[in-house]
């Protein structure tokens, strides 16, 4: 057989002795003549092209040219045999610059789609009813009907231009995100839902929605969930009580007064910060692993009995102060911002990072913290801080204290130092350290006159 495309044609076929019948199908999708009368050949028989189930049309040349890369066509000629496409069951056109995907519905027995960063305006996968898995995220979607796809299990539809999204006909769902993106992130606005409705999506696991202008979230049907995340729309109230399955909790950015996680207690990951809570119990989330509270109004926190913290951030609140002894596990404490007197972390000493600048300290002993790499306690009332065990730091942030005098002679992996704003008078920078530090500011210290370092000419020449 040879495929002869539409328009003007004139073509030699030699070679063909022993060939008995020559098959040429005119490829259009329009109507075809063809004259014979000067044709020296026997046994000649023609297909029209027009023929919807020879070839299916294509007219976007990014995506037939995507097509001809997996093997599905050899012509960019605007079609595609049908019969090379409607047995395919995986497709992956990402990232190929394609505008329109007219020509999907020849993938009849499709159950994975993948066509994601591309420029997509739309998208008509009605007749793709055997998807399982539709993964476009990132595109420039307006609308999106999945109402005949009632077969798919997980769809990633997030930063496109979405203002509404129907599921309710997909109720074999497990992983929805259709989460969008503000004006200050690196993609822009995306995705601006303002109601979703998952009640019919009983096998929701995963649910990811945040960036949106959602004011109301009902998910007292979706008992399966194991991952919630909710940040940043505009939910006032979140209930989670028959959500008992719940891992993972993202409700960070709303205007939530109020959380009940007392039913959840297979949680190993909590954020909620940046919202108005005034209380927060979290004493049945013995599995808690991750715990962010930050920006809210709490003024008491008992994490006692979550022994499996790893990182606690509760920065930004109106804390008097914070119990961390038996939270052995933690290498992240970033408790900055409260009105803390006193901060007793001598049995953590797998802290990596410890932050807790901007409170009322006037004493902290880290001399058993020897892991610590990022040290930062700026603007409290500190006189002295011997920090000659913590030989790992690389960043210290001392600044606006009343340190008298900074010895980081031992600090060899040193990258950023700030200690200005002090009262110092002595600093021994004899570490050894140059270009690797890349910050440094000692300014401020109006009694500081001298400081020692192994290379007087490199600290003159970039230091003053």
């Amino acid at each position: 057989a040879v495929d002869i495309p539409w328009g003007n044609n004139s073509f030699f076929l030699t070679g063909l002795a022993d060939i008995d019948t020559l098959q040429i199908r005119f490829r259009t999708a329009g109507t075809y003549s063809y004259n014979i009368n000067s044709w020296y050949v026997d046994n000649v028989s023609v297909v029209s092209g027009n023929d919807p189930t020879q070839t299916t049309y294509v007219p976007d040349d990014n995506f037939e040219q995507a097509l001809i890369d997996l093997g599905y066509d050899d012509v960019l000629d605007d079609y595609v045999v049908t019969d090379s496409i409607n047995s395919v069951t995986y497709l992956s056109v990402s990232n190929d610059s394609i505008s329109d995907l007219t020509g999907i519905a020849g993938f009849t027995a499709l159950t994975s789609l993948s066509c994601d960063q591309n420029q997509l305006t739309a998208l008509d996968v009605s007749g793709n009813t055997a998807l399982t898995y539709l993964y476009c995220r990132d595109n420039a979607l307006t609308s999106l009907d999945v109402s005949n796809n009632t077969a798919l299990t997980s769809l990633y539809c997030y930063r496109n231009q979405l203002t509404a999204l129907d599921v309710s006909n997909n109720t074999a769902l497990t992983t929805l995100y259709c989460y969008g993106s503000s004006s200050t992130s690196t993609y822009g606005v995306t995705n601006q839902i303002t109601a979703l409705d998952v009640s019919n999506n009983t096998a929701l696991t995963s649910l990811s929605c945040g960036y949106q202008p959602i004011t109301e979230l009902d998910v007292s049907n979706n008992t399966a969930l194991t991952s919630l995340y909710c940040h940043y729309n505009e939910l006032t109230v979140l209930d989670i009580s028959n959500n008992i399955s719940l891992v993972s909790l993202g409700a960070a950015g709303n205007d939530l007064t109020a959380l009940d996680v007392s039913a959840n207690t297979a949680l190993t990951s909590l954020y909620v910060s940046g919202n108005d809570l005034t209380a927060l119990d979290v004493s049945n989330n013995t599995a808690l692993v991750q715990f962010q509270c930050g920006s809210n109004d709490l003024t008491t926190l008992d994490v006692s009995v979550n022994t499996a913290l790893e990182y606690i951030y509760c920065g930004y609140n109106e804390l008097d102060s914070l119990d961390v002894s038996n939270n052995l596990a933690l290498t992240n404490l970033s408790c900055a911002s409260n009105n803390f007197t006193v901060l007793d972390v001598s049995v953590n000493i797998g802290l990596t990072r410890f932050l807790c600048g901007n409170n009322e300290l006037t004493d902290l002993d880290v001399s058993n913290n020897t892991a610590l790499e990022n040290f930062r306690c700026d603007n409290n009332s500190l006189t002295s801080l011997d920090i000659s065990n913590n030989r790992d730091l690389e960043e210290i942030y001392f600044q606006g204290n009343q340190l008298t005098s900074l010895d980081v002679s031992v600090h060899t992996a040193l990258e950023k130092l700030y200690c200005n704003s002090n009262q110092l008078t002595y600093l021994n920078m004899k570490n050894g350290v140059t270009d690797q530090l890349t910050t440094f500011n000692a300014t401020s210290n109006p009694d500081l006159t001298c400081i020692e370092t192994l290379d007087p000419d490199y600290a003159t020449t970039n230091w003053t």
